[in-house]
C-alpha cells in the first residue's frame, strides 16, 4: 500500500516513490539554482530552495541545525570559515528521494568549522552531500555533509 510522501517517510516508504521525467526536472532545477545561489553568497537564494523546517548536519561531528534560521547560521558559519570555497562536482545522483553530490572542496580555512579552530591554510576535501527532499513543501528537506574529519584536521 502506498503512502503519501513525506520528509519523514522511512526508508522503505521513500525506496518506493515514484519517479517521473517532471519530478526529475524539478528537484535537478532546485539543486541548480541552490548551487548558483551557493555560489553567489546569497543567502535568500539558498534559503529559498529549503522546507521551512529544514535540518542541516554535519555527519562526522554530530552538529546540527534546524529550520531557515539554522541554515542561516550553517552557511554564516560556512561561508566565514571559507570565505573563498569552491566545489568541484565529481559526481551527482538525483532521484525522487533528493540529491547526492559529490565534490573535491578547496578554501582557505580562515574561521572554525567543524571544531577545528581557523589556520589560514589551505584545505582540500573530498565532501559528499546529500539534500533529502521534501515532497510535499518541494524543496530540500536540508543537507546531511559527509568527510574525512581527520584529512580535514590534518590539513588545517
Amino acid at each position: 500500500m502506498a503512502t503519501t510522501p513525506t520528509a519523514a517517510s522511512t526508508i522503505r516508504e521513500r525506496l518506493d516513490w515514484p519517479v517521473t521525467p517532471e519530478l526529475y526536472r524539478r528537484i535537478r532545477r532546485l539543486w541548480i539554482k541552490h548551487s548558483i545561489a551557493e555560489d553567489r553568497r546569497d543567502l535568500d537564494g539558498l534559503i529559498a530552495t529549503l522546507a521551512e523546517d529544514c535540518v542541516y548536519e554535519i555527519v562526522p561531528t554530530g552538529q546540527r541545525w534546524e529550520g531557515h534560521d539554522g541554515a542561516r547560521a550553517f552557511y554564516t558559519t560556512f561561508l566565514g570559515a571559507f570565505p573563498d570555497v569552491h566545489f568541484d562536482l565529481t559526481d551527482i545522483v538525483i532521484g525522487p528521494q533528493g540529491v547526492i553530490e559529490v565534490a573535491e572542496m578547496t578554501g582557505t580555512h580562515r574561521g572554525e568549522w567543524a571544531g577545528i579552530a581557523p589556520t589560514g591554510r589551505p584545505v582540500r576535501l573530498r565532501i559528499i552531500i546529500h539534500f533529502p527532499w521534501d515532497p510535499a513543501a518541494e524543496k530540500f528537506a536540508g543537507e546531511k555533509v559527509y568527510f574525512d574529519r581527520q584529512a580535514l584536521a590534518e590539513q588545517a
